[in-house]
């Protein structure tokens, strides 16, 4: 994997504003997540590059990064939040009080929250799904007296029915690629975007469901930047 740069953009009159908003909220008086919620909401850059670095908000345009955008907004307003609990948010997804899905929506509005929402599926549990895989391709290397295989290739084979390399050039072509040059950093959630789709594209709805499952049950045991903020709320757990 290689990392995107860029030089950087202009701020358009939209994302200035939002910025303000965001800044006179917390100066106003309001919590400083609740004005994040809300500006998230106004945000309407799908993408920008600051700093020689990439900021890719929107993934096909239908899953949001929440994290990414929120780490964006509060770096414009470290001044007025308190840094333990931006880094807490940022880094382990914790919010810094309790905010129910439907008050998150309500903030954000229906599109955004919905997008969302499609990041979580469509990403954050993709790739815990291939992590749990993983870590059984490894105990069945451990207990079984088999010969040594790739873990990774393995369990995509396992999930997607076909080796990652292969995936990658259906994913390349799909986008009109043809090229066979690495990943870069940002493509990578593209990517695991483009499998989850082809996962349920490709596999039965009961292989599906237990395939969510497992990967739910491992966010609870290792939850990490689970891009959720109210994980346990959301889910239930």
């Amino acid at each position: 994997m290689v990392e995107e740069t860029c030089g950087t953009t202009e701020l358009t009159e939209s994302s200035a504003r939002a910025i303000q908003h965001l800044r006179s909220a917390i100066e106003a008086g309001a919590r400083w997540y609740l004005a994040l919620l809300e500006t998230i909401g106004m945000w309407q850059a799908d993408e920008e590059c600051v700093d020689g670095r990439v900021y890719r908000y929107l993934i096909e345009g239908e899953a949001l990064d929440f994290l990414l955008l929120a780490e964006r907004l509060t770096e414009t307003a470290r001044d007025l939040i308190p840094e333990k609990e931006r880094v807490s948010l940022l880094f382990e997804s914790r919010a810094p009080f309790e905010v129910s899905p439907e008050e998150m929506r309500r903030l954000m509005g229906d599109i955004r929250y919905q997008q969302h929402l499609n990041y979580f599926y469509g990403i954050t549990v993709e790739e815990a799904l291939i992590l749990a895989v993983q870590e059984e391709v490894r105990k069945d290397q451990r207990s079984l007296v088999i010969k040594e295989f790739d873990t990774i290739e393995e369990s995509f084979v396992r999930i997607y029915d076909q080796p990652r390399g292969e995936l990658l050039k259906m994913f390349r072509r799909d986008r009109g690629e043809r090229t066979s040059r690495s990943l870069k950093l940002s493509e990578m959630r593209e990517f695991t975007y483009w499998l989850f789709k082809y996962r349920l594209k490709h596999t039965d709805k009961a292989r599906v469901a237990s395939d969510t499952k497992k990967a739910l049950a491992r966010l609870k045991k290792y939850p990490g930047r689970s891009g959720s903020p109210g994980l346990d709320q959301m889910l239930g757990f």
